[in-house]
């Protein structure tokens, strides 16, 4: 139920994107819906369905009276946020193609799985809809067992073919992060919470990286990184972060800085990169770095 109510969602963002300013009257929305779906589209249905999306997704269909055209706004609801929204509708579009196509498109399509947004992934949305607190069987990597935790579903966010939820532990009256595929069993309790109204899960995440959150006290660093040439290419047209910008250019290489937190997510995606990439600065980062490459090393030296 929940997928097929994300899937039409997802459908009037693609449609109204693709009528442009112009937008749709009533009947011409209505008749891509029956060519969509095979059946009339109640009012109601839309007016529910509009709320949904500018809920989900924060792009707001509007109707200009002038036309009794409805269209997405073009403000910053529509603008600034459609990069946001970008990936998860095209994620869930071509998740539906390949699911509609699977015989025809055997051996011709490669993705990679993400194994933990299978089973709860929408159970969480649907509690993120509705306000409704969960309770979690979690389990950390290196415990024997799992904890139950009481949890205010505030976002999901992916990392390295992985979900998680950002969600407010009650038992430590905190903002917590839990891997999906940690969590061993959920229940929606039914009981209901107040979502704080400022809260945006990119800003939360914004001087970090990865799915750590900032502890107390900690600020972002200017970090300065040289890159080889082609790694530059590479880092220019996938930044590490959005606070990544392209300093200057040295003979063969090229110097970029960041500003963000350093954190373990940070240092293992530094070390990935190996010898096209080097640490300048902060001298503590350049140390972790050099540490973590060493260990490695050692390994093989053994």
């Amino acid at each position: 139920m929940v997928p097929e109510l994300i899937g039409k969602y997802i459908f009037l963002v693609q449609t109204f994107v693709d009528a442009g300013e112009e937008g749709l009257s009533w009947p011409q929305l209505c008749r891509k819906w029956e060519s969509r779906y095979g059946s009339t589209y109640p009012r109601r249905s839309f007016i529910n369905h509009r709320a949904a999306v500018e809920e989900v997704f924060g792009i707001a269909i509007t109707c200009d009276r002038s036309t009794n055209h409805y269209r997405i706004d073009a403000g910053e609801s529509a603008v600034d946020k459609r990069e946001a929204v970008e990936y998860l509708i095209n994620t869930f579009t071509v998740n539906s193609l390949l699911t509609l196509g699977k015989e025809r498109l055997s051996g011709r399509v490669s993705v990679e799985d993400v194994p933990s947004g299978q089973k709860y992934l929408t159970s969480i949305m649907q509690a993120m809809l509705e306000s409704e607190v969960l309770s979690i069987s979690y389990r950390k990597y290196l415990s024997s067992q799992a904890d139950e935790r009481t949890v205010h579903p505030y976002a999901v966010k992916e990392f390295a073919k992985r979900w998680y939820l950002v969600a407010f532990s009650e038992q430590a009256e905190e903002l917590r992060v839990y891997a999906l595929d940690r969590i061993s069993a959920l229940r929606r309790t039914g009981e209901h919470f107040r979502m704080p109204k400022k809260f945006n899960v990119d800003k939360a995440f914004e001087s970090s990286y990865g799915i750590y959150l900032p502890e107390d006290g900690q600020k972002p660093v200017l970090v300065k990184l040289r890159a080889t040439l082609r790694e530059s290419a590479y880092l220019q047209d996938l930044p590490l972060h959005p606070s990544q910008t392209l300093v200057k250019q040295e003979g063969e290489h090229c110097i970029f800085a960041l500003r963000l937190i350093p954190n373990p997510n940070f240092i293992m995606e530094l070390c990935s990169h190996g010898g096209a990439l080097e640490v300048l600065e902060p001298s503590s980062l350049r140390e972790a770095v050099r540490e973590s490459l060493n260990k490695t090393l050692l390994l093989y030296e053994s």
